[in-house]
């Protein structure tokens, strides 16, 4: 089998194409902007490998996704490629429309021409929106996204399963919670609270930190994705959870722990504009289906990411060099 992966240099592609070389006879081609989230370094452990291959290349180009759709041939796209920062799309919201909605586009044309076998699209919880406690989402639930980000996404994913029902593109979409693990890009909540926290700096906290999201290790969610891109039914949604709600200040605290640093570092900040205050999701249907199930829990998967990033400090001082320092400036300097 051959996949074509998109965006298999950021946090979750890169884990699914160490997983997938790892645990698979499959042939891997990795199409890859390299933006600033984009890292090859993730893919030191699979470059060697006569199964993968990396091809850089933006996905909203059309001739570039065309000619290399139709040249690779593949047995399935497994479409992780995303602007996927909410905080990126509130400062900047283009990039996230252009390769969010227009790259899914380009894709799906790319696979419905060349008559590709199996369409997966990677998509989110935040779809669902805002919901109040103890409701959780199932697949049927209506879409309610408050930013561009969580917006362009709902937005690929009608797409995407428009072209099932129009085209017959055998297209499934995967939803996922909060993913978290070694070489996440230090933007999202627990690796930039692990990072500041190495450092003694701040660690800012939105609002009074009660919002509240469920959490998934990186790999238990790559496995999900492979287990739907087996048994998955075309046209329909699978939600992927950890099964582990937590309020964000509550993540932060046990970080704080594992990390033995002090709760004198939280810094409450002002909090963004349309901030959902609970994600939840129901992942009945993907168990039931294809009897996927996560296998780390919280406390086990946050100690382990701790200790990563702890044992690779120079990644973590490459990532956050140059661009992101910027961003993090703009983002963070009026929130005090």
């Amino acid at each position: 089998m051959k996949i074509l992966v998109t965006g298999g240099a950021g946090f979750i592609g890169s884990a699914f194409v160490r997983l997938v070389v790892a645990e698979t006879a499959w042939e891997v081609i990795n199409l890859d902007k390299l933006t600033y989230a984009g890292n090859l370094e993730n893919l030191a452990a699979v470059e060697a490998s006569d199964r993968y291959r990396f091809v850089h290349g933006d996905i909203a180009e059309s001739a570039a996704v065309d000619a290399l759709v139709a040249e690779a041939k593949p047995d399935a796209i497994v479409h992780f490629a995303a602007e996927s920062h909410v905080d990126r799309s509130i400062l900047s919201p283009e990039p996230v429309i252009r390769t969010n909605l227009l790259g899914t586009f380009r894709l799906l044309e790319a696979a419905r021409l060349n008559h590709v076998p199996r369409f997966l699209h990677v998509s989110t919880d935040e779809v669902y929106g805002s919901l109040p406690a103890p409701e959780e989402a199932t697949e049927k639930f209506p879409l309610q996204p408050s930013s561009p980000y969580s917006a362009s996404k709902a937005g690929s994913d009608m797409l995407a399963l428009s072209y099932f029902v129009t085209f017959r593109l055998p297209v499934v979409v995967t939803r996922a919670s909060n993913n978290y693990g070694p070489y996440q890009f230090p933007e999202k909540l627990i690796p930039l609270m692990i990072a500041n926290a190495f450092e003694d700096r701040p660690l800012p906290v939105y609002g009074d930190g009660m919002q509240v999201r469920d959490w998934l290790y990186v790999d238990d969610h790559c496995r999900g994705i492979l287990a739907v891109l087996d048994k998955g039914r075309a046209g329909e949604v699978y939600n992927i959870g950890g099964n582990r709600s937590l309020p964000n200040l509550e993540v932060v605290r046990k970080l704080l722990a594992l990390a033995g640093k002090p709760e004198s570092l939280i810094q409450y900040v002002k909090d963004r504009p349309g901030h959902d205050r609970r994600y939840a999701l129901s992942s009945e249907k993907v168990l039931r289906e294809t009897g996927w199930r996560p296998r780390v829990d919280f406390e086990t998967g946050l100690a382990r990411t701790i200790e990563w990033y702890r044992a690779n400090a120079p990644w973590v001082a490459r990532v956050r060099s140059g661009e992101y320092r910027n961003y993090y400036e703009r983002n963070y300097a009026n929130r005090v």
